[in-house]
C-alpha cells in the first residue's frame, strides 16, 4: 500500500536568506516568497533593506568571509548582524 509506486515527490526550493560575514562587510542572497531578491552587500555596521537586493547581483563574498548561516527573513539577519556586533564590542 505505501510502496515506491505511490511515493509523492516534491522538489523543495530553498526559502531564505544566507549571509556572509567579512570585517567590512556583509553579504546576503536571498528568496522571499518563492521570488528570487538576489544579492545585497552592506557595510558590517549597517542593517540590510529591502531595497539592497538587486537580482542582478551575483553573490560573491570576498574569500575571506566566513558563512554565518541561514535565516528566515531580513529581520533575523538584522537581529543576527546586531547580535554579533554587541558580541565584539569591549
Amino acid at each position: 500500500m505505501f510502496g515506491t509506486k505511490n511515493a509523492i515527490v516534491c522538489n523543495i526550493k530553498p526559502m531564505g536568506f544566507y549571509l556572509w560575514l567579512d570585517r567590512d562587510v556583509a553579504w546576503a542572497q536571498g528568496k522571499y516568497e518563492y521570488r528570487p531578491m538576489g544579492a545585497a552587500v552592506i557595510a558590517s555596521s549597517d542593517l540590510f533593506r529591502r531595497r539592497d537586493f538587486d537580482p542582478r547581483r551575483k553573490p560573491l563574498p570576498a574569500p575571506t568571509a566566513t558563512y554565518a548561516g541561514q535565516f528566515a527573513s531580513i529581520g533575523h539577519l538584522n537581529a543576527h548582524l546586531h547580535r554579533s556586533r554587541a558580541s565584539t564590542r569591549p
